[in-house]
């Protein structure tokens, strides 16, 4: 049975109480929806860098968000990579934002692995725990650091995982079970590939579900993408599993992945003066639109025109303003134009 080592530090204390409290002022904090849409959009593809970029993606943050906007057709396997990634993130944002219960299982597990390698990886080691041994080398050393366990025990271990995160979230501190639940999950190594992308991915679902409701503006990848060296030396063991595991602790880890999400948890706070910002650059001529569509849920230019005085280009122009700032959305064509908010 899986049971954890770790010890309640001085500093783990204070990062779960500085972050309890981030969350708190976030929770209070009322921004317009382009804000929302822009700090959201900028997120996802901040974690889709960061996160493929830890496992050897060379693409630059610019080509990242150009693929995302684009969706080319015809892609290589690093831009795949960033579009799965990505896709991963919006399905489990819709889990969160329906409301439905978030079920840890292993069949969400490999649903979530099979969408971050889809594309990449033959088929029978898609969406599947691994059914042979893997090793873990270090690129700088060139040599084998890490055996995981034997794939015959990665199922039993993985079921020992998930028991473990289900049974104590009414005991045991949200924060302190999404970090060890990342880390076991790296040790155990399940899938022969998309580890690290899959529980980068999956922890980020259980901090949304027991109570880190950021996720749309949160990229904890960012964090470990800024020192790659040090989260794998923090976030993996050396040697072979059955030699070290029974004096393995968490603690160490866990102060590290503390710090990561009180780091972004910051960088957020910071960009909100800035991003709010857009809400000054409504003009009063862009919130009767927005009060008309509140009245009347849809409208025509000739709606519009029926309360300003403005000329019909410039009601074009307001019209387009509010739907790059992500408020409203047009529907139909010429004389069959309509808007409705988003």
């Amino acid at each position: 049975m899986f049971s954890p080592r770790f010890t309640y530090t001085n500093k783990l204390v204070s990062n779960i109480g500085t972050i309890r409290e981030s969350i708190g002022t976030l929770r209070e904090r009322r921004f317009p929806t382009p804000v929302f849409v822009q700090l959201e959009k900028d997120a996802r593809a901040l974690s889709a860098f960061s996160s493929t970029r830890i496992e050897g993606n060379p693409l630059p943050l610019t080509d990242v968000k150009k693929i995302l906007k684009s969706r080319p057709e015809h892609i290589k396997n690093s831009e795949r990579e960033v579009l799965n990634y990505n896709n991963a993130l919006v399905h489990l944002n819709e889990i969160i934002q329906s409301k439905k219960p978030l079920s840890l299982t292993n069949e969400f597990i490999c649903r979530i692995q099979k969408m971050v390698t889809d594309g990449l990886l033959v088929e029978f080691s898609n969406g599947v725990y691994r059914r042979q041994p893997v090793f873990v080398n270090d690129p700088l050393l060139q040599k084998t650091v890490y055996w995981p366990p034997d794939h015959t025990d990665v199922l039993p271990f993985m079921n020992d995982l998930i028991a473990y995160i289900n049974t104590q979230e009414t005991q045991i501190d949200y924060l302190i079970l999404a970090g060890i639940f990342h880390q076991q999950f790296v040790i155990i190594h399940p899938f022969l590939d998309g580890n690290g992308r899959t529980t980068r991915l999956i922890t980020k679902a259980l901090l949304a579900k027991m109570g880190l409701d950021t996720f749309q503006l949160f990229s904890f990848e960012n964090y470990y993408n800024a020192n790659i060296t040090k989260y794998f030396q923090k976030v993996g063991m050396k040697g072979n599993y059955y030699d070290v595991y029974k004096t393995w602790d968490f603690t160490g880890w866990l102060e590290y992945f503390t710090d990561g999400i009180l780091d972004e948890l910051q960088r957020v706070t910071a960009l909100l003066p800035q991003a709010t910002s857009l809400e000054d650059r409504l003009e009063p001529h862009h919130n009767a639109i927005l009060d008309l569509l509140r009245d009347k849920g849809v409208i025509k230019d000739s709606d519009y025109a029926q309360v300003t005085n403005r000329s019909r280009a410039s009601r074009i122009l307001d019209f387009q303003k509010l739907g790059k700032l992500g408020m409203i959305q047009r529907n139909g064509k010429g004389r069959g134009t309509y808007y409705v908010l988003r």
